[in-house]
């Protein structure tokens, strides 16, 4: 059960991006992150209420929560949608993958914490799988740009600070509690830029444009949680990360079943050096 919840959780994630691709070419970006955390919030406060009670969050944990959401989610969110209005969502997918090295090279130089072998060598093989994609741009393979991986990266970056702040507070604020303070936070910094745009919420109207943005949000920022730290309660933390190789593999197989995109044999280089930076960087834990 454990198993399937990680697995459902990071497939989630990774069908989450051919979603976020259709709703970023339907809608501002602004607007589609700032709706995206909004319906977030009213479904998290109930139950941060429920499961949680009533939490007191010190300063500095509150601080912490802040810059969690304004790089966890209004970097995160900004990067990504903004690069697959210019790239595919394989490739974006593929790109994402490089997450666990880059949390693990951050934790080297921000955090100064050793980083083993396995992770230099996961490092070098998201650096090398990151080569791949640029050789499909230089063969121009499939629906992509070296632009729109770039602000995808970007993202991944803002994804990266999230979990290493994540780490100066683990433990310290309820998964509820700290979820709902988050996208609240995300909201509260999306709604300036989000206001020029809500003109474009008539688009909403369409019933499958409004039920894409509705499973984005509610499993993005609330069921994919849920799901993962349900996992984590009885799987070491190790092992659980070797199911963030869900991530691409369901990316990749929405982009080429749902969106039609091409593979090349360069995308398919990149798939394999991404998993194995993935087992490398994940794969010597017990």
């Amino acid at each position: 059960m454990a198993y399937a919840q990680l697995a459902t959780a990071m497939a989630l994630v990774g069908a989450n991006v051919a979603v976020a691709k259709v709703l970023s070419e339907a809608l501002p970006i602004a607007l589609v992150a700032f709706l995206r955390c909004l319906l977030a919030c009213l479904v998290l406060w109930p139950l941060a209420r429920s499961r949680d009670g009533r939490v007191v969050v010190g300063r500095a944990a509150g601080r912490n929560l802040a810059l969690q959401a304004l790089f966890g989610t209004a970097v995160y969110n900004a990067g990504l949608l903004s690069g697959l209005r210019l790239t595919g969502a394989l490739e974006a997918g593929l790109v994402l993958a490089t997450l666990p090295a880059v949390v693990a090279l951050g934790a080297a130089t921000w955090l100064r914490e050793r980083l083993p072998p396995r992770g230099w060598a996961a490092v070098a093989l998201a650096v090398a799988g990151m080569g791949a994609i640029t050789v499909a741009r230089a063969d121009g393979a499939g629906p992509g740009s070296a632009a729109g991986n770039a602000l995808v990266f970007a993202g991944v970056c803002g994804e990266a600070a999230y979990v290493l702040l994540a780490r100066r507070i683990a433990g310290q604020v309820p998964v509820f509690t700290a979820s709902l303070r988050m996208q609240a936070w995300s909201a509260a910094v999306l709604l300036p830029f989000a206001l020029p745009g809500f003109g474009a919420v008539e688009a909403l109207t369409s019933p499958g444009l409004l039920a894409l943005l509705v499973f984005h949000s509610l499993t993005a920022s609330v069921l994919c949680v849920v799901l993962w730290y349900a996992g984590l309660r009885r799987v070491p933390a190790g092992v659980a990360g070797l199911f963030t190789g869900f991530l691409p593999a369901t990316a990749a197989l929405v982009a080429v079943a749902a969106l039609g995109e091409p593979v090349s044999a360069s995308h398919a280089a990149g798939f394999a050096l991404m998993a194995a930076s993935l087992l490398a960087a994940f794969g010597g834990r017990r």
